[in-house]
């Protein structure tokens, strides 16, 4: 009878353990606990791949799996349709699964291939996420990846609001965003292209990788995060939950460490940005 109390006793204090550590994690958004790999770095299981042109065998040899990475353009020639308008690798690798309340974790870094329309964007890449329609191109909210070697300016955490709206904060000018709480305005109901800060902290040719964060919370809003730092921010989304997805665009681009934390429950702004 003891030894059935004392195997009672310890299941209890089990289970009680792990409700503690469950409500931790929920209450304690900003700890690395609850993050999952959703890319598993052997295969597209829980994946699919897309291109402008619909050719599904070219699409695995844009998305190249390499060491646990995707290697954006690896078999791919460099300059494949440089400048030609045709843009025919344009594309995306799509999760199945649509989310909404959650934190995206991925880290990119440029290689040094060149292809499709790199004369007007540059070093040009994304993560789409939202995404309601995963056509070429996606209707959704996009994370822009992007660096442009002529004028020295990175764009990565900028939004492209596609076929979607939010509301935005900026500098008086209207031209970046600001914090509110720092004197950002609000501009109102905005769409398409968002500039981010104006200097983040970023790796763009020097063979350095970059952490980026996508914290959002269905339709009340997202935080974009480059190497720790805020970028840029929205609220009140058009759209509150989709399929997320990393681009092919103008330059070869590697991902790697792609990760989630999903939430049940809305987690108020100022857990992220106090």
């Amino acid at each position: 009878m003891k030894s059935k109390l004392s195997n009672y006793s310890v299941l209890v204090s089990l289970i009680f353990l792990l409700t503690i550590a469950c409500t931790k994690t929920q209450k304690d958004p900003l700890s690395d606990e609850g993050f999952v790999e959703i890319f598993n770095g052997k295969n597209w299981d829980g994946w699919h791949l897309k291109l402008k042109n619909g050719d599904e065998e070219m699409a695995k040899k844009v998305y190249a799996i390499e060491d646990g990475m995707v290697h954006v353009f690896k078999d791919m020639p460099d300059s494949l349709n440089l400048n030609t308008g045709e843009n025919e690798t344009h594309g995306l690798f799509y999760t199945n699964k649509k989310y909404s309340k959650y934190i995206l974790r991925f880290e990119y870094k440029w290689g040094t291939k060149i292809t499709n329309n790199f004369d007007k964007w540059q070093y040009d890449a994304g993560c789409y996420y939202h995404v309601f329609d995963d056509k070429i191109w996606p209707k959704g909210i996009e994370y822009q990846i992007r660096y442009n070697h002529i004028t020295n300016r990175n764009h990565t955490g900028d939004f492209w609001a596609a076929n979607t709206t939010l509301h935005w904060t900026a500098t008086e000018d209207g031209k970046t965003f600001q914090l509110p709480k720092v004197g950002g305005k609000d501009m109102g109901e905005k769409k398409n292209e968002l500039y981010g800060i104006a200097n983040p902290t970023y790796n763009a040719l020097n063979d350095k990788w970059n952490q980026c964060e996508i914290i959002v919370m269905g339709d009340a809003y997202t935080i974009h995060k480059l190497n720790g730092e805020i970028v840029n921010m929205a609220t009140n989304l058009s759209v509150s939950e989709g399929i997320i997805g990393f681009q092919s665009e103008t330059a070869e681009i590697y991902y790697r460490n792609i990760k989630i934390k999903e939430f049940e429950k809305i987690i108020p702004m100022k857990e992220f940005i106090e």
